[in-house]
């Protein structure tokens, strides 16, 4: 089988507006915030939703981490959906593409099986201090209870704006353990562009795909450049403030750092893969400075909008 042989490493970057990308359930669902910096958290559990949902949904793919329930309402365990591939390890592996991307931990015939998963992302984080996150309260029409002659209140809490920015490494060493594919890495990164445009949930929709990133190094290669979402700053505009941006067009997002470090390691790196949304502005164009810096053949635009 022709498993995964080049390490890759991404940089993945949306904003969201008037939205939250990742409430703390046991916070009242609060955006996460970092109280020290201001910037927003979003974890890699949600990103991996993202991509599991899109994986399913959109594409018609298995996928074994997701919300599933019996003909009572009941949600399935990791146990129930395991009994779906006959508690089989292998088969679990060959039709669950989210268990060959990300991995996890599940009991298959009374032992626990874990799989580490090859694609590994940090918590991703804004680029900027936001304002916020700012309280929202509304009414409903309908009343909440049975004899309730008025309609009830709803709260919400939003973010006005973030752009926030993902770091993922593909680890091929444990490709070869989860049998993940450069075809399943083709889906994965289809799956976080589109899926991030699709969550068009009432607490979700507001947020948009502005970069993606992906370095393949060479074959053999232990080296991976690392912290890209740290090469990139968010620079606002017209003397705003970083809480006041509002809109991906009132900044500019900054690239220097990273193109010079993807020219100082290009001898290890096979080609880089980039997604680019029409209203991001990069200074320099980044584009235009990896082609400069690595040549058109080993610069690939993909194929999404």
């Amino acid at each position: 089988m022709n498993y995964l042989k080049n390490r890759s490493e991404f940089l993945f970057i949306y904003d969201v507006k008037d939205a939250n990308p990742n409430g703390d359930p046991l916070d009242e669902n609060k955006p996460r915030v970092d109280e020290e910096t201001g910037q927003i958290v979003v974890t890699d559990v949600r990103l991996k939703r993202t991509v599991r949902d899109y994986l399913a949904t959109v594409k018609g793919l298995d996928v074994f981490i997701i919300e599933m329930r019996d003909e009572d309402g009941n949600l399935r365990t990791k146990e129930d959906r395991s009994a779906d591939f006959n508690n089989d390890p292998d088969l679990i592996l060959e039709k669950c593409i989210d268990m060959r991307l990300f991995g996890a931990t599940t009991a298959i015939k009374e032992k626990t099986i874990t799989w580490t998963g090859p694609v590994q992302f940090k918590y991703g984080r804004s680029l900027h201090k936001i304002d916020g996150p700012i309280f929202v309260k509304g009414t409903t029409v309908m009343p909440s209870k049975e004899g309730k002659k008025q309609g009830t209140f709803r709260e919400e809490w939003i973010v006005p704006y973030a752009l926030v920015a993902f770091h993922g490494i593909a680890n091929e060493y444990a490709a070869r353990e989860t049998r993940l594919t450069e075809n399943d890495l083709v889906l994965m990164i289809e799956a976080m562009w589109n899926g991030t445009k699709d969550l068009i949930t009432r607490s979700k929709f507001g947020q948009m795909p502005r970069l993606l990133l992906r370095i393949v190094y060479n074959e053999g290669s232990d080296f991976y450049i690392g912290e890209l979402d740290r090469l990139v700053t968010w620079v606002p505009g017209d003397g705003l403030r970083e809480e006041q941006v509002r809109d991906i067009s009132e900044g500019v997002l900054k690239v220097d750092n990273l193109i010079n470090a993807i020219e100082k390691y290009q001898d290890k790196i096979d080609h880089v893969q980039i997604a680019l949304h029409d209203r991001l502005i990069t200074d320099p164009n980044i584009l235009t400075g990896l082609k400069e810096k690595l040549g058109d053949d080993k610069v690939i635009i993909l194929g999404l909008s």
